[in-house]
């Protein structure tokens, strides 16, 4: 409801909500240029909303005597969700966090790395602690989303770059690159040629031109 109200508030598009064991997932048809701010917003809204939830409840005379186990699920529901796994909410505050600081297709790349770092250090925590056969289903399962992810990342790339291509942005950043590849989110760039430095339209409208 966090992410489905705010997301509703900035007037994004939203196509589903998806019910998993570990919570739900908020699917939109989101531009790959949306502004990185409000993308941040929607996605603490997640977790902000789970915590309101919460705190509802356990003052609710009627759940007395459920605090423990509301508790419990909170706690480890929320935990789960911020860990640094793409697509999960974690996954995704990490990327927007990087990339205020690194290029699009960088930070997509180190997010994907970490994600399957962090479920290969969970693998080994549970294997000597308490594994279980829903363990390991959720853990294949977070495997799984992180390699379909992976392998989506040149096609959101050619979104973000089309996206590009076919609006007008304006941003109040601008940055030199050395190449169409190394292109940030929120920021205008120039782009270094042989002789000169081009506008993204320059070599946008050649890539898309050429391309279809």
């Amino acid at each position: 409801m966090g992410h489905f109200l705010t997301a509703k508030y900035y007037q994004f598009d939203i196509d589903k909500i998806y019910f998993y064991p570990y919570g739900g997932i908020s699917k939109f048809n989101l531009k790959m240029n949306v502004s990185l701010k409000k993308e941040l917003i929607v996605l603490l809204m997640g977790p902000i909303f789970q915590i309101i939830a919460y705190l509802i409840l356990i003052n609710i005379d009627f759940f007395i005597n459920d605090k423990l186990l509301i508790k419990s699920v909170h706690y480890s529901i929320l935990a789960f969700n911020l860990l640094p796994i793409y697509p999960l909410d974690g996954g995704k505050l990490l990327n927007i966090f990087l990339n205020y600081r690194f290029n699009f297709q960088l930070s997509m790349k180190i997010v994907i790395f970490l994600s399957y770092f962090v479920v290969f250090i969970l693998f080994i925590y549970f294997f000597k602690t308490e594994f279980s056969l829903n363990i390991v289903l959720m853990l294949c399962f977070l495997l799984y989303k992180i390699k379909v992810e992976n392998n989506k990342r040149n096609f959101y790339y050619d979104k973000f770059l089309l996206e590009r291509y076919l609006n007008n942005y304006s941003f109040k950043k601008k940055k030199k690159v050395a190449s169409i590849n190394h292109l940030y989110r929120d920021r205008s760039h120039l782009i270094k040629g042989k002789n000169r430095y081009y506008t993204e339209k320059e070599i946008l409208t050649k890539k898309f031109s050429q391309k279809y």
